[in-house]
């Protein structure tokens, strides 16, 4: 197949499963972009935001259109590394003898959700976020890989904090994108309590298989990437970085730590995942800068005058994400 052609078919496909998911999901178009750009760019995805907005449910609609194996972990403080990665379990023949066997956990499907990381405890979210870097499950003296393609959807519920376990930054970092779930709008609420009230079920129709994908996800990777475009992604998080000879006026004022080099890796990733969606074979500056929101909200922590002064990740990245020029071509 032509590079226009695997184009033409990745973009028609990826219209495919967006249309068929908005039967389900009303509104929430960054937030279902977001999660398939993590996925074809090989990440994983934080979603932060209030109970009942679709989260659990985009995952599974997703699985479902995708037809891919789904499972859904819900964190507690008594929730145990084995838990989610499996265990080694005796076995009796019918002879009698016994045998060790590895039994895996929910961690082996395509796509786990996390539902609410932060309530279990430090050393069960390692075994998850492990999990998640190495792509495999070590059980004894065996490891085992885990299928691609592999999506872990974490949330994290911003009420209600007490008793809970906040990922470390070193962890949050795992994540390629952190996305925000915002409130529908007065027409959305109106369409979802529409689909409520229906007497049928929606019918999704399943639009791409595990094959499919993997094609998609080696289009991306073909997406070029001019030098001009991966000199903004490095200066973007040059930007962030205080004490750096680029960093910007507001991160020396107000960051305490800036993004690490992966933050410039995710951009690229992510970006170019962007530019396929809208149908171009490369990666423009206007795709770094669509993406960098979600991408370094989590990388950057605020020192205290922030705080003190009412600034958020978001505020201080708007600032900067404008103020930083594309280099010249």
């Amino acid at each position: 197949m032509s590079t226009d052609a695997a184009l033409q078919s990745a973009v028609a496909r990826l219209d495919q499963v967006r249309q068929e998911i908005a039967k389900v999901i009303v509104g929430q178009q960054d937030v279902v972009e977001g999660v398939l750009t993590c996925m074809l760019a090989g990440g994983h995805v934080l979603l932060e935001g209030v109970p009942g907005l679709g989260k659990t449910t985009l995952l599974r609609t997703l699985a479902r259109v995708l037809r891919l194996k789904y499972s859904r972990i819900q964190f507690t403080p008594d929730l145990m590394p084995a838990d989610i990665v499996g265990s080694m379990v005796i076995e009796t023949d019918e002879r009698g003898s016994k045998s060790l066997r590895f039994q895996p956990g929910p961690i082996f499907a395509h796509l786990v959700l996390a539902d609410e990381i932060n309530r279990a405890t430090p050393k069960t979210q390692s075994a998850l976020l492990e999990a998640m870097q190495e792509r495999t499950v070590t059980s004894g003296t065996s490891t085992h890989e885990l299928e691609a393609p592999f999506l872990v959807m974490a949330t994290q519920n911003p009420i209600e904090m007490e008793g809970t376990y906040p990922l470390p930054e070193a962890q949050l970092d795992r994540f390629l994108m952190k996305i925000l779930v915002d409130y529908p709008s007065r027409e959305e609420l109106n369409r979802i309590v529409d689909l409520t009230i229906q007497r049928e079920d929606v019918h999704l129709q399943p639009q791409i298989d595990r094959e499919g994908i993997m094609q998609v996800k080696s289009v991306c990777r073909q997406v070029l990437v001019a030098p001009h475009v991966q000199g903004f992604a490095v200066d973007l998080v040059m930007a962030t970085q205080p004490g750096s000879s680029q960093a910007h006026p507001l991160a020396t004022k107000y960051i305490r730590y800036g993004s690490s080099p992966r933050g410039a890796q995710a951009l690229v990733e992510c970006g170019r995942v962007r530019a396929l969606w809208h149908g171009r074979f490369h990666l423009s500056v206007e795709d770094i800068m669509a993406v960098a929101g979600s991408v370094l909200r989590h990388r950057i922590i605020l020192n205290f005058d922030a705080h003190a002064d009412g600034q958020s990740p978001d505020s201080v990245l708007n600032e900067i994400i404008q103020s930083v020029s594309a280099p010249a071509v």
